[in-house]
């Protein structure tokens, strides 16, 4: 019954599953991202501030390791992105997805010239039809409940009020999913597939460091939480972490800093800077380190169904199985 409800998703993304993975940087890299193209799902490498070259190198790499198809993700504020689109192109990437913003049209074209399949997020309805007028070929709408920097609407409002107004292009739903039944849900109401990227976190493929998947499993929904901001004036992106102390210290640096400020030591430029650059390198500390106290242990709220390691296999199998299993029951059948 599930080859039905995500026909449109597999088909769209040549995968086994309509599942993306997320794209996480320092985590979704060649071993993750190949391991979930061959375990039937669509891997996706997080190419964030990879400089033109290294991405050349990391997609041929995983290309080395999987004949399944993968895309990447890029940032569009990156200073390279041309470069970068260039380089999907010429190592044959067949789908890109696009984020951090809304992109330029001239970027979308220049994918879509290349013959890659172009992906965007879209935060609102209006949002996501202007993205199709542009020329995206699907869509993901990523709720408030998924890790590292989130919008601040949860997963079931998106779909609620995307899916009935968007059916041109594939619209995959993200932000909370871990277990087969909820992707069920989001199939039902008309998504074409789901993306996933806590879940996979605490594969066996995973390079994450043993301390970072141990931080996963020990965490429920509740410790992922949203990075406080202290003063409007100095707005803070929110970002979707484990607790630890770098979040409380944190929380003390931008008093401390906006108290400088007030006192007229330095300049609120210099300030916002000073907060902003908190971070800087955090979430490498944390994934690839191990310290997961003053690193940035970025997770969605689904990390409280992240129990054990497993191999990537055995997790898209567990998913395919509490999905069939759920719509084989009386009440679920009879809406597929």
């Amino acid at each position: 019954m599930i080859e039905q409800l995500w026909g449109r998703g597999k088909q769209f993304l040549g995968s086994r599953y309509a599942i993306l993975g997320g794209a996480m940087s320092w985590v979704s890299e060649r071993h993750l991202v190949s391991a979930l193209s061959n375990a039937g799902g669509f891997g996706v490498i997080a190419c964030g501030a990879m400089p033109p070259e290294l991405l050349e190198q990391e997609i041929a790499a995983t290309q080395a390791l999987t004949t399944h198809p993968f895309g990447v993700n890029l940032i569009i504020m990156h200073p390279k992105l041309e470069e970068l689109v260039a380089v999907c192109a010429r190592r044959n990437v067949s789908h890109v997805v696009l984020a951090g913003g809304i992109p330029k049209g001239a970027t979308i074209e220049a994918l879509k010239a290349s013959g890659i399949k172009v992906i965007c997020f879209a935060p609102s309805a209006r949002i996501g039809q202007k993205l199709v007028r542009m020329g995206a070929d699907a869509l993901v709408i990523e709720g408030m409940e998924a890790g590292g920097h989130i919008g601040p609407v949860a997963t079931s409002v998106l779909a609620q009020e995307i899916l009935p107004e968007i059916s041109d292009v594939p619209v995959f739903v993200a932000g909370g999913i871990g277990r087969g039944e909820a992707i069920v849900s989001y199939l039902q109401m008309g998504a074409a597939g789901v993306q996933l990227g806590t879940r996979f976190v605490c594969a066996e493929e995973s390079i994450a460091h043993p301390n970072f998947k141990e931080c996963f499993i020990r965490s429920a929904a509740r410790d992922a939480i949203p990075s406080v901001q202290v003063d409007p004036e100095f707005p803070v992106i929110p970002v979707r972490a484990i607790a630890n102390k770098a979040t409380d210290d944190f929380i003390r640096f931008q008093q401390e800093v906006i108290a400088k400020y007030r006192r007229g030591e330095g300049e609120k430029k210099e300030a916002q800077l000073e907060i902003e650059h908190f971070w800087a390198g955090a979430l490498r500390r944390a994934v690839m380190e191990g310290d997961v106290e003053n690193g940035s242990v970025m997770a969605g709220q689904s990390v409280g169904l992240v129990t054990r390691i497993q191999p990537m296999q055995e997790i898209m199998d567990e998913l395919v199985a509490q999905a069939e299993s759920f719509l084989a029951r009386p009440f679920a059948s009879k809406t597929a």
